[in-house]
């Protein structure tokens, strides 16, 4: 997979990267430049991208200059933090406690990456953290949970591994009756062990799918980019929630 900068248009550049299991089986991973409408840049995650990427964001950022902050949506994408932050030292630094435990030598800032007050700051963003699952989940092997980011300017959403951009051919989607886009695998394992917690997510997942309607393009870790009609959106979400329904269900049950 060769690294690339996607532009989406309105101030949203999405650059697609690599990650190898073991050495490996790629997966890829993201991070994504935002303009503010001061005409500072944020990135959402971290990512050490390559010259040829390194030479556009450079071309875009004053020479990364106009690079403000770096938030890190996802807990447990870890493995760049520092590098991005010898790319952008001036970059104020933004993340979960997981990345705070994880690199404490970093200069974090000491508001955590989900918290109101980041949101307030970041206000060409809309964030969101899935109610009913664990953000920061005690088996490191579940990855459902992650910080949401919506930029309303460019109708494009930034998401870590809680959605799935589902990389198989539409002819056998078709036969699987399997959507494009999909909640991660480990759902049912990130719900939060008390009454609710699966209906809390249900909740919460139709309420981003009216509250982001608007969305125009998906831009998922570990798979891909996704165009989809304008105002389909909340078709996506029903669709992707009806195929989690029955772990869903199987949570409900054993807590009954």
């Amino acid at each position: 997979m060769t690294e690339r900068v996607i532009e989406l248009g309105n101030g949203f550049w999405n650059i697609r990267g690599n990650l190898r299991i073991g050495g490996l089986v790629n997966v890829g991973t993201q991070c994504s430049l935002v303009r503010l409408s001061s005409g500072r840049f944020v990135f959402l995650d971290s990512y050490a991208f390559g010259e040829q990427v390194a030479d556009q964001v450079m071309a875009l950022t004053d020479g990364g200059r106009a690079v403000e902050a770096v938030l890190n949506l996802h807990p447990f994408h870890t493995l760049h933090c520092k590098t991005m932050h010898e790319m952008f030292p001036q970059a104020q630094l933004f993340g979960s406690d997981r990345h705070h435990r994880k690199w404490p030598d970093l200069p974090w800032q000491p508001e955590a990456v989900e918290s109101p007050k980041v949101a307030s700051r970041f206000s060409d963003l809309r964030f969101s953290l899935p109610d009913g699952i664990d953000y920061i989940c005690q088996n490191e092997r579940v990855h459902a949970g992650s910080l949401l980011a919506f930029h309303p300017a460019s109708g494009t959403l930034h998401v870590d591994d809680t959605l799935n951009v589902l990389p198989i051919p539409a002819l056998l989607r078709r036969l699987l009756r399997m959507p494009r886009l999909g909640f991660h695998p480990t759902l049912g394992q990130a719900l939060q062990d008390r009454p609710g917690a699966a209906q809390d997510f249900r909740a919460w997942a139709l309420r981003i799918a009216e509250d982001w309607r608007d969305t125009r393009t998906v831009c998922a870790a570990h798979s891909a980019t996704l165009a989809i009609k304008p105002g389909s959106f909340p078709d996506h979400i029903r669709t992707a929630l009806a195929r989690a329904e029955p772990a869903l269900k199987r949570f409900e049950a054993k807590r009954a």
